[in-house]
């Protein structure tokens, strides 16, 4: 943990420093207000948003996979932020805006408790099913959001929430991602009812549990997570799937152990793609979205061959 933790300080220290405007460690130090001014409105405001990004969503993965019983399952592979981005889009077409949370938050939580609904009823023999069907689901899902775009001419709107870029974050502009630290608390402590759930509804009900009641909670909880991301920075895919099963690898199965573990290395992922993106083609940048896609495909296809087939 400690070193998880040096490394995490070390490559936010170095995010601090990299940008197309120089920012000094002698004018910082000297008090220059431009360095002070650069340092306060973009430099750390999107140093903090991604952190918070990366271990909000990693945390709602670990959440997903344990209610759902299965490895694969992640806000990118069950349709999450596919119902995140259609409640953004029936915010516009119905209030004339985009800030609407409870409507983003009810239709995500909806959305995602319906297919944690399916994938519960169809009893699948292989656990690859379950991230197919997920798939698919976002499509359509991604595909009723996108016809209300073209419809309403919102679609480059739409467009922005797709692709994850940091470049935009300045203060001000980030702070609903603050929700992750509350929710983070509260998962640690609702921790062995999640545990409980994801042993099974038997399991869960022998020992005195209400299995459909810890099921909405978890639910709400991935989904508030993931949609909160995706209204501010836009789509991060793979991360809730590629964090928790790196994690087990290494750390084991413990839910309430692997939290704090899940947020750091979801934060350190998320914060090296992000100095990686900015500094490939230097002084421009390209979105941080892309790197991770790479690294959470080439995860998922590692995970569905040598990985394990089932929960």
């Amino acid at each position: 943990m400690l070193k998880l933790l040096f490394l995490l300080g070390l490559l936010s220290l170095i995010s601090l420093f990299v940008g197309v405007s120089e920012l000094s460690p002698a004018l910082l130090l000297a008090g220059d207000s431009q360095t002070l001014e650069l340092l306060f409105t973009s430099r750390l405001p999107r140093l903090l948003s991604i952190v918070l990004a990366g271990a909000g969503l990693s945390i709602a993965g670990l959440v997903m996979q344990q209610i759902s019983q299965n490895r694969f399952a992640a806000p990118s592979t069950t349709g999450t932020i596919e119902c995140a981005m259609l409640g953004y889009m029936l915010s516009l077409v119905f209030f004339g805006n985009g800030n609407q949370l409870w409507l983003i938050f009810s239709v995500s939580i909806f959305g995602t408790l319906l297919f944690v609904t399916l994938i519960q009823r169809i009893q699948f023999r292989n656990a690859v099913f379950v991230p197919l069907i997920g798939i698919i689901y976002g499509s359509i899902i991604s595909s009723c959001s996108t016809f209300l775009a073209y419809k309403y001419d919102a679609l480059q709107m739409l467009s922005s929430w797709t692709v994850a870029n940091f470049a935009s974050i300045l203060k001000g502009d980030y702070e609903l991602l603050y929700i992750a630290l509350p929710i983070a608390a509260f998962t640690y402590a609702y921790a062995a009812r999640i545990s409980a759930v994801g042993m099974g509804r038997d399991f869960a009900v022998g020992l005195g549990l209400s299995y459909r009641q810890v099921l909405v909670i978890g639910v709400m909880l991935v989904s508030i997570l993931s949609a909160s991301v995706v209204m501010i920075v836009g789509a991060l895919p793979f991360i809730g799937l590629l964090v928790p099963n790196l994690v087990s690898i290494f750390y084991g199965d413990n839910l309430r152990k692997n939290i704090s573990r899940v947020a750091i290395v979801g934060a350190l992922l998320v914060l090296a793609c992000d100095i990686v993106s900015r500094l490939i083609i230097f002084p421009y940048e390209i979105p941080v979205s892309m790197l991770v896609s790479i690294l959470g495909g080439l995860a998922f296809i590692y995970l569905i061959t040598k990985g394990p087939k089932s929960v």
